[in-house]
């Protein structure tokens, strides 16, 4: 047999002084009484100014991770959460903190990143944008259907047989492909959601429509999708785990029926092992194949394969921030030609378009630029152009004598950030303003690093799109320096 384990200890009266950037509360500790210095202790859900004792549940070489096992002292940052959910389901994981507090560890990531990371000179960061609205904020919304629920630790210790039906409609359990918790109620999306997802399990249950089963690949409910829109439109999508005509035209009926109000519903039927639609050919049961969001007068299309930012509100901020930052001002000739880099459906790119020449978009996925010409061509917008496929191996030196070089460039990769290849042909090309829009101060700085050869960071903006939670957008505003303007252009 070998060796038990050293139970790991409990250490008290701990305070809480910081958060880490993936959102955690943090600590730091003495381990030992002999060890010369502190380690730091990640703990979830706790707050700063929090005094408790803590479980240790891991330790390694220079951290350990722990939980609350008893909270002394409440930080006067503490507030109730508003979802019975909060601590299980995974999402929403700072309802207990405050939203001004919030806002306050969110700027303070992005200063982090850009000191810490990028190491380079960078002006005070503004506070961060808070959204307006800090629930049902989300137009959409994404649920599984399992045919075994997950039981909470409350329920496994309560030691009572479990009641109700087996089935789950809900969310995946952090880092469990095959355990989904079910739930009642959800405050990220307006309470439509929480109608439709309701009633398509009850009516499970009255029908006897099987959940999936993820570990056999097999049942007939498979996923739900939900998207509103700041229009006031709905969009509903269920995908199928069987190919059975009379079992899905009998559930897709009675969501028709129910929610006659639906602009628009879809389905699949999915029957490989991943529950991606992304290569499904999606099927319209009633009304149109797409909704639509609307931005000062625009209107952008959004199909149940489309990106769009999933906070409407607090996007239109964030593209302000960006079209701001650039600076589009001119009029007539003196308009800039802006390339807008990771464009998705040309979100941005058709939001600045009347202020520019012309709008260059360059994205990855095929059918995102297929949605931004639709967008175009919707709004009367004949002054963009699109262009599919890898930015390494599109945005070439060769594209940009084809196409001008930009006076201002727009980019909002992936978290990833950029490709350093595309780094360095944005630096061969030195637009005059780049501005740089990201889900990922991280890996924003480490871009930010490379770029700093010729530019110079000006403006600092973070924007939250997503309240209680550790994410935050920002947005930084590049100018050339003036030493670098005509430096490197002649290798284009």
């Amino acid at each position: 047999m070998g060796r038990k384990k050293k139970a790991l200890p409990v250490i008290e009266d701990v305070e809480i002084t910081g958060i880490a950037a993936e959102g955690k509360a943090l600590a730091r500790i003495r381990w030992r009484p002999e060890d010369e210095g502190n380690i730091v202790l990640f703990v979830p859900y706790a707050a700063v100014g929090d005094v408790a004792d803590i479980q240790v549940d891991r330790k390694k070489h220079s951290y350990a991770e722990g939980h609350i096992l008893r909270l002394k002292k409440a930080s006067p940052t503490r507030c109730a959460p508003f979802c019975r959910h909060f601590g299980i389901c995974g999402g929403c994981k700072w309802q207990h903190i405050g939203y001004d507090e919030q806002l306050v560890w969110k700027r303070r990531q992005v200063e982090d990143a850009l000191t810490r990371i990028a190491k380079i000179d960078i002006p005070e960061v503004k506070p961060v944008l808070g959204s307006e609205s800090v629930t049902e904020y989300r137009n959409k919304m994404e649920y599984t259907f399992s045919s075994k629920r997950w039981r909470t630790w409350e329920e496994v210790k309560s030691g009572v047989e479990f009641e109700g039906r087996p089935e789950a409609l809900g969310f995946h359990i952090p880092g469990a492909f095959d355990k989904v918790l079910h739930i009642d109620h959800c405050s990220l999306q307006e309470n439509f959601g929480n109608e439709v997802r309701n009633y398509i399990y009850e009516q499970a249950g009255s029908y006897g429509w099987s959940f999936y089963d993820i570990r056999n690949n097999s049942g007939l409910l498979r996923t739900l999708m939900i998207r509103t829109s700041s229009t006031g439109e709905k969009m509903v999508l269920v995908s199928f785990g069987a190919d059975e005509p009379d079992r899905i035209a009998e559930v897709m009926g009675c969501i028709d029926a129910r929610f006659p109000e639906l602009t628009s519903l879809l389905y699949v039927v999915n029957l490989k092992a991943n529950d991606t639609i992304a290569d499904q050919e999606v099927r319209l049961w009633k009304g149109r194949e797409y909704i639509e969001e609307e931005m000062e007068g625009l209107r952008f299309r959004v199909n149940a394969k489309s990106f769009y930012q999933t906070n409407s509100r607090q996007a239109y901020e964030l593209y302000k921030v960006a079209r701001r930052f650039a600076g589009l001002e001119g009029e007539g000739e003196a308009r800039p030609l802006v390339y807008d880099l990771y464009t998705g459906a040309g979100t941005i790119a058709n939001f600045v378009a009347r202020n520019a020449s012309k709008v260059i978009g360059v994205e990855y996925v095929e059918a995102a630029i297929e949605d931004a010409k639709v967008n175009s061509r919707a709004n009367g917008i004949d002054n963009t152009e699109f262009f599919a496929g890898d930015m390494k191996d599109v945005l070439d030196d060769a594209f940009i004598r084809r196409h001008g070089v930009p006076d201002v460039m727009i980019v909002d990769p992936p978290r990833a950030g950029m490709h350093e290849d595309v780094v360095k042909t944005i630096l061969r090309a030195g637009p005059q303003v780049l501005v740089y829009v990201s889900c990922n101060p991280a890996t924003q700085a480490r871009d930010l690093a490379l770029l700093d050869a010729r530019y110079k960071v000006t403006d600092v903006q973070p924007v939250d799109m997503f309240p209680h939670t550790h994410h935050v957008e920002n947005v930084c505003r590049l100018e050339l320096r003036k030493d670098s303007e005509n430096t490197e252009r002649q290798d284009i």
